[in-house]
């Protein structure tokens, strides 16, 4: 039996038929008509020397050849576009395609996309708001902003942001809250999203950190952490904020943080792209702008008291 592998057209109409388990339906979708993909997978029979198919009535189905022909086939294929696919973006310096998490992208991205824009007119953002895991021989994306614990192998991973938490609120609200003491009784917003943190970063983990004893089993709570920041900025009550999404409000004057106690988390945004891509024009320029903002965000650190969260 000769290794020499059968013509590609051949392996397409098959991969096409075996996915559909329609000869008719394949056809389509190659643009071909039935009779020419009935030639290609006869083709393909005879070069194997055994049936692939097994031609019934109005259908077909996979002889014991064509099933332990058609996951090698289909993974190839799937190989070979990806490969097409990344091949044609180390020619594209001029489309840049991120992932940012949902809250990330719309409370520190977004408002900043302007900025990019005038300095960069020359690339062409594309935005991802996604969380699940990504893989850049598959997914068609330049840049992965990432939160979380874990650790990036076999990709450039830079941290970006470390992340740290303190109680926000309307400068209003300030007014009447000046002290944490006088928290005690005030409408607290509990973010749940920073439940998978190691160390506690609640309410109760903050207060601890601050020296302070205050009721904290009340309040409104919310499984998105941009969605207990909006209630804050609302003005309906003290959110334990996370800085990174709450810079652009503490810019604008919106939220104020008039407390010095910040509680430092272990967990931490980080740039990711396919190693050696960081150096191409368009990844670079857009990694150099963003390390810039965050660093000018930096200044809400000023005058803290950081500490970092401990069991409870």
């Amino acid at each position: 039996m000769s290794d020499r592998l059968p013509p590609l057209t051949a392996l397409r109409a098959f991969e096409a038929a075996a996915r559909h388990l329609s000869f008719a339906k394949a056809a389509a979708e190659l643009n071909v008509t039935p009779a020419a993909l009935s030639f290609q997978i006869k083709s393909l029979e005879d070069h194997l020397g055994h049936p692939v198919f097994h031609r019934l009535n109005r259908a077909v189905e996979l002889t014991e050849a064509g099933r332990a022909l058609a996951p090698g086939v289909t993974d190839g294929f799937a190989a070979l576009s990806a490969a097409w696919r990344n091949t044609q973006r180390l020619s594209d310096n001029k489309t840049l395609t991120v992932t940012a998490g949902p809250a990330f992208t719309s409370k520190w991205l977004a408002p900043r996309l302007f900025e990019f824009a005038q300095a960069h007119p020359e690339i062409e953002l594309r935005f991802s708001a996604s969380l699940r895991l990504i893989d850049f021989d598959r997914d068609e994306v330049d840049v992965a902003i990432r939160f979380g614990l874990g650790n990036d192998e076999g990709v450039f991973s830079e941290p970006l942001i470390r992340e740290w938490m303190t109680p926000m609120m309307t400068p209003e609200l300030a007014a009447k809250y000046d002290t944490p003491e006088k928290l005690d009784g005030a409408p607290l917003i509990h973010d749940e999203s920073i439940t998978f943190f190691k160390q506690p970063t609640d309410w109760p983990a903050w207060c601890r950190a601050a020296g302070i004893s205050i009721d904290t089993t009340s309040g409104l709570r919310f499984s998105q952490a941009d969605h207990a920041l909006d209630t804050a900025i609302s003005g309906a009550g003290v959110v334990l904020g996370r800085v990174s999404l709450a810079t652009r409000a503490l810019e604008q004057g919106r939220l104020v943080a008039p407390f010095k106690t910040g509680l430092l988390t272990q967990a931490q945004f980080r740039f990711i792209c396919p190693e050696g891509t960081q150096t191409r024009p368009h990844v670079a320029a857009f990694k150099n702008w963003i390390f810039s903002e965050i660093q000018a965000s930096r200044v809400f650190e000023e005058g803290r008291d950081l500490v970092a969260a401990e069991a409870g």
